[in-house]
């Protein structure tokens, strides 16, 4: 009802936006993406929730050929190691083992015949993974140990909250720290310029044609979210829905509070 109130396609700020906001953040965020493509290996993104961490990576996974790239995407980490495996196995075609040698072999097996048969480098990108149990965090660099380590045949992306990296400096998970060869860190858009351009190009981008917000609105809302891109957009798509019975083409100040006590 919102949307098409206030002529919208999509909701601003939500899932469904085809172009990200990005002012030189997410550029790096690329450079360290393409650089684990030509280089596999392991790269670590944190941020808090919220932040974007997931829609960053969506943007890039989405254009890569597929002939020469096979984007694996698992957010359901709250499980046994085995689990973790096994969904990486039918994720390759591989079907999987009850028993967690066999499944490796299998599993290693299937990506030394996709990389030397197809030229096919796996992508895997492992979501909400502050959240993988600590026996994965300590042998996974021996499953990632191809032809005596003397290859690299399988790049993965660790997403997840800061604690993530607080994590793996403990000493146990030294091996697997010593592998990782990109970082980012996400960060809120906290600064008042930057978020007005972003929520300005969110709402843009999702057909507003108008400027909903005052100035005084968007210092609302920008401290109400604390910069967190998702919040913003609970609150604004919150705002817009009360807009809708009160025949408003824009969000008061008063409005924006009251949707901001709702979502408390």
């Amino acid at each position: 009802m919102y949307r098409q109130h206030f002529g919208l396609r999509h909701p601003p700020l939500g899932k469904e936006a085809p172009e990200l906001w990005d002012d030189g953040a997410l550029a790096q965020l690329g450079e360290r993406f393409d650089w684990l493509l030509n280089s596999p290996g392991i790269g670590l993104i944190t941020g808090e929730p919220g932040v974007g961490k997931t829609s960053a990576v969506r943007a890039l996974t989405a254009p890569l050929n597929p002939h020469r790239y096979l984007s694996i995407y698992h957010a359901e980490t709250d499980f046994g190691r085995l689990d973790l495996y096994r969904n990486l196995a039918t994720a390759l075609g591989v079907t999987p083992s009850y028993r967690r040698a066999q499944l490796w072999r299998d599993i290693k097996d299937r990506i030394e015949e996709m990389g030397d048969g197809k030229q096919l480098l796996p992508v895997w990108i492992i979501d909400e993974a502050q959240n993988l149990p600590a026996e994965f965090f300590r042998d996974f660099p021996s499953f990632l140990n191809f032809a005596f380590d003397k290859r690299d045949m399988i790049t993965v992306w660790l997403v997840g909250h800061p604690v993530l990296a607080q994590t793996l400096e403990r000493a146990p998970y030294a091996a697997l720290r010593g592998r990782i060869s990109a970082r980012v860190h996400l960060k809120p858009v906290i600064e008042r310029e930057r978020f007005a351009a972003m929520v300005n190009h969110a709402l843009k981008s999702a057909g507003c044609p108008h400027t909903l917000l005052a100035d005084s609105g968007m210092e609302i809302l920008r401290q109400a979210s604390k910069g967190l891109p998702r919040q913003a957009g609970r609150i604004l798509r919150n705002a817009m829905r009360m807009a809708v019975p009160k025949g408003l083409n824009h969000l008061p100040d008063e409005l924006l509070q009251l949707a901001i006590e709702e979502l408390r």
